[in-house]
């Protein structure tokens, strides 16, 4: 006997509805990676990548490595609150990938950011974490690390220096301007973690902030060693201003594979590159 599946199978879906479907996830949580619509819509990679092209031309979405994001001008600086409900696991990977390379008694340098938030978050679970200096202009991370310390004279047990710049606060919760600028004048830290609105192979890590831009490259001449932890939502977005030379990297941590051009621009700048997955 033939069962006529036809009233319980769904329709294929339009592409318009496709396009929405993809459009409010983007709006939802900032991003959408294909091969996430791949498994919700049931369709193939090739069709949900014309969908984005679509949204691409209409202005709608931005295009990145791996998927889309909401469309941002070089000069709009998204909140803090806004990028901390995304990626967050692929964060926290990336932050303890980062965190790995620091050794006991290290001084290390955080710039603002949710990934570098991560970073602290993986610093404090480091067994040395009481051993450490970490400097900072990013309010959250300074509060993710302060509770740490207290956490950690509640127990009777040493804790690190931590360290909070002066500065104005920027809408992604950094503190900037001259006084921060001044301050890391003066310092000098084995690692810098520098967190970034976007990222390009030829121009660098980029910010829509031009006093962030400049801290950040305070940052970075404070540093032996620079390693920038990006997710992939940042490849190919651009910022305003260019604060760090893909020449100016020791790493760079992200949590999928890249484009050919950074794996070239590794190779050719010989920084080392890392992919902080499930298994990391």
């Amino acid at each position: 006997m033939v069962h006529d599946t036809s009233a319980t199978e769904p329709a294929p879906m339009l592409a318009r509805q496709r396009q929405q479907h993809i459009l409010s996830a983007v709006s939802q949580f900032g991003g959408v990676r294909v091969a996430e619509m791949v498994e919700q819509l049931g369709v193939s990679e090739m069709t949900i990548r014309r969908d984005i092209s679509t949204l691409v031309r209409r202005g709608l979405v931005a295009r990145v490595h791996g998927g889309a994001v909401m469309p941002s001008r070089s000069a709009q600086e998204p909140s803090f609150a806004q990028k901390a409900t995304q990626h967050q696991d692929e964060k926290a990977r990336i932050g303890a990938v980062a965190a790995a390379r620091v050794q006991e008694g290290d001084a290390v340098a955080l710039s603002a950011g949710t990934t570098t938030l991560a970073v602290a978050r993986a610093l404090s679970a480091l067994p040395h974490f009481a051993t450490l200096t970490v400097i900072t202009n990013s309010l959250p991370a300074a509060d993710e690390l302060h509770r740490a310390v207290l956490q950690a004279r509640e127990a009777s047990r040493p804790a690190p220096t931590i360290i909070l710049t002066g500065g104005e606060r920027t809408p992604s919760d950094a503190l900037v301007g001259p006084a921060t600028v001044d301050y890391l004048r003066a310092v000098r830290v084995e690692w810098v973690f520098l967190g970034a609105h976007g990222f390009d192979p030829e121009l660098g890590l980029m910010t829509p902030n031009l006093h962030e831009a400049a801290t950040n490259e305070a940052l970075l001449a404070s540093g032996r060693s620079a390693v920038a932890v990006l997710d992939a939502s940042k490849w190919g977005v651009r910022g305003l201003r260019t604060f760090c030379r893909i020449s100016e990297l020791t790493a760079l941590v992200t949590d999928a594979e890249p484009d050919d051009a950074t794996f070239d621009a590794a190779v050719a700048h010989d920084f080392a590159l890392e992919i902080a997955t499930d298994g990391s």
